[in-house]
């Protein structure tokens, strides 16, 4: 099973103390609600279509053009000025370092035809890995997994997007564990560095790639630091909580023994966080594997490559079965980590003999692999990965053909969906959002956000909105935010079905959860590719992808919730006589309000993090402009303010969600 903690490019995995809220709690906030959305919609229906701030596609508000004006500053700086020189070194060095581990496993060395070490030897490492660090199942997994990066016809691509994983993952380590220690230690720190997490997290990752590629330019090294930025975080915050959850006995009683805070750090504190750290590194690396498709937006290499070209080809068994790879990719690294961080405690339990036999098993694996290794650098059969049995084509012509039957068969009843949704929400919403003028919509989310969190998420949204404002894109901002906001409502209303079900029928948990779990592996890139098959190109293809990767946490979230109810109050109700729909009415789902509003800020969340994902297939403004301000030099001012824009759209949801949730969400 995968870890309850998840990783979310746009929201951490372990957040700090619940934001401290006014003692007085507003009684009659349903009814406010609907007062600020009356005062609302009577201000659009009488002033709509006048000074909504809409800006051409192709024209730039005069931030836009300054930020294009830094941009040629930067492209004119990067050969005399001496800060690009210390950049450039950077960039070299990880470029160097990645090339000579693609020469060593994955592309021909120089004056060879093949690796250094072939197929076979790497098959052997990574199995002998996975059983070292996780046991029988995960090598058995990992062997499995890795056979299908050859049969499938992407072994150098595949094993280029675990090289580069791996590589950012390590940097994250060096970088992320000690920062997390730090935090730990020193609430200076914590209060310092908070912030910034909170800022990196939010911040959607395809919003990171136009100052990276401004700074590092076009290519691998760009790729390993955009993966590094977005994975460190999770990192940070699990080592962080690891280090402040060691016992304070513990600690205190090291202390009177004479430990020094070095002492104290190595012999205590490290040894009894040691299984929390490596969930932070699973939850580093799954969010470095989520960066796999993006990074090749900056010329990564991997299979984030072969998925881009599929999907701009609308080939949709090509783009399933490469990224059908990268879950295999990250199904081996999940399974892996999660069972290592486990291992321990199993192997500290077991006898002598166990420990023995364990050890002569790992040296006979040892040497069996550096067999294959030194057989993989003579046989050109084991260097070289077979060219049949060759599954790539007829996969790709199955799924294509099985996705064509049933998307003919289906297509009626998704279409009637797309048309109640797009009519009877989405338009609406979108109307009364970017239609009316800009004020009253500043002032109404203003309103909203005081009456659900108090006057903190009022300032930071007035802050937000300013921003908002600065770069010129408050009319597409707020096109954004209505495909966020519906996409929300279909989370939560999908999650509490399915939730509530899993939380009453421990059957049904026990059926789904393993799917909800594999689910959440899932880069969200590769949640375009059903969504695609589903539907044509549309802001409603983007809401559903979004749909789709916000659903497994919400949905666990909220099943847990319902799990944790009283048992005493539940049969309490049973006594009374309560129906199936009172129980759930009337008892569950107050009792687990604060589990709901969780899971409604952590789907919020999710949806944000695809927005630009969205831009690719339809979901137009704010993410088709960071894509085509990525592509076209001329957009560029563009694309980057509205990177910007879809910043701080995410840190004013968060703020509201997170302090409704402090607010409103206690039972």
């Amino acid at each position: 099973m995968s870890t309850t903690v998840t990783r979310r490019p746009s929201a951490p995995p372990v957040r700090e103390e619940q934001p401290r809220v006014e003692e007085h709690r507003p009684q009659h906030t349903f009814g406010r609600i609907l007062a600020v959305v009356a005062v609302w919609v009577v201000g659009w229906a009488v002033l709509r279509g006048h000074q909504t701030l809409s800006l051409p596609g192709a024209q730039l508000s005069d931030f836009q053009k300054w930020l294009n004006g830094v941009k040629n500053s930067f492209d004119a700086a990067r050969e005399t000025n001496p800060a690009f020189k210390i950049v450039g070194g950077i960039s070299d060095g990880l470029n160097w370092v990645f090339l000579h581990l693609q020469y060593l496993f994955s592309t021909p060395a120089p004056g060879r035809p093949v690796p250094e070490v072939g197929w076979v030897g790497v098959l052997a490492i990574l199995v002998f890995v996975a059983f070292a660090l996780a046991g029988v199942r995960c090598a058995v997994l990992v062997l499995l997994g890795t056979l299908a990066f050859g049969f499938l016809g992407y072994w150098q691509e595949s094993i280029d997007t675990l090289l580069i994983t791996l590589l950012a993952v390590l940097i994250c380590v060096v970088i992320g564990v000690p920062i997390g220690i730090w935090m730990a230690r020193s609430k200076g720190a914590r209060a310092a560095i908070t912030p910034v997490l909170d800022g990196m997290q939010t911040m959607p990752s395809f919003a990171y790639l136009e100052p990276l590629a401004l700074i590092f330019g076009i290519g691998t090294a760009s790729a390993i630091v955009l993966t590094v930025i977005y994975a460190v975080p999770p990192l940070i915050r699990i080592t962080e909580h690891g280090i402040r959850g060691v016992s304070e006995g513990a600690v205190e009683a090291s202390r009177s023994l004479g430990c020094t805070s070095p002492q104290l750090l190595r012999k205590v504190q490290l040894p009894m966080a040691r299984r929390t750290i490596v969930v932070g590194v699973n939850q580093c690396m799954m969010a470095a594997l989520a960066m796999a498709i993006i990074a090749a937006f900056v010329s990564g290499p991997g299979l984030g490559v072969p998925v881009m070209q599929s999907l701009a080809a609308l080939d949709i068994g090509g783009a399933a079965v490469s990224g059908g790879l990268i879950v295999v990719v990250a199904i081996m690294l999940d399974r892996t980590t999660t069972a290592a961080s486990e291992r321990a405690e199993l192997l500290a339990r077991a006898g002598r003999r166990h420990v023995q036999t364990r050890r002569i098993v790992l040296a006979v694996l040892a040497v069996v692999t550096v067999v294959a290794i030194y057989v993989s650098r003579l046989r050109l059969s084991a260097a070289q990965f077979p060219s049949s049995p060759a599954l790539q084509r007829p996969v790709s012509t199955f799924i294509s053909s099985v996705t064509d039957t049933v998307v003919n068969s289906i297509e009626k009843a998704t279409t009637a969906f797309a048309n109640v949704v797009s009519y009877g929400l989405i338009n609406p919403l979108q109307s009364v959002l970017a239609a009316s003028p800009w004020w009253l919509s500043a002032l109404a989310i203003l309103a909203l956000a005081y009456v659900l969190g108090g006057w903190r998420p009022a300032v930071t949204a007035l802050v937000c909105e300013a921003v908002l404002l600065g770069v010129g894109l408050w009319n597409d901002s707020m096109i954004t935010l209505t495909s966020v906001l519906v996409a929300t409502i279909l989370v939560v209303i999908v999650s509490v079905v399915l939730g509530v079900w899993m939380g009453r029928r421990r059957r049904v948990d026990t059926i789904l959860r393993p799917f909800l779990d594999a689910l959440q592996t899932i880069p969200p890139f590769v949640y375009l590719v059903p969504a695609l098959a589903l539907f044509p190109p549309s802001r409603f293809t983007a809401i559903v992808a979004a749909l789709a990767y916000g659903v497994p946490i919400a949905t666990k979230l909220v099943a847990d919730g319902i799990r944790g109810v009283s048992p005493t109050s539940v049969e309490a109700a049973e006594a009374s006589g309560a129906t199936a729909w009172q129980m759930i009415a009337k008892v569950q789902l107050p009792m687990a309000r604060a589990a709901v509003v969780l899971a409604t800020n952590q789907g919020l969340l999710y949806v944000l993090s695809m927005v630009v994902i969205g831009g690719l297939v339809g979901g137009g403004s704010l993410g088709y402009f960071v894509v085509a301000g990525f592509s076209q030099d001329q957009l560029f001012g563009k694309g980057l303010a509205a990177g910007i824009a879809i910043t701080a759209l995410g840190i004013m949801l968060d703020r509201i969600a997170r302090h409704a949730a402090a607010r409103h969400g206690r039972v």
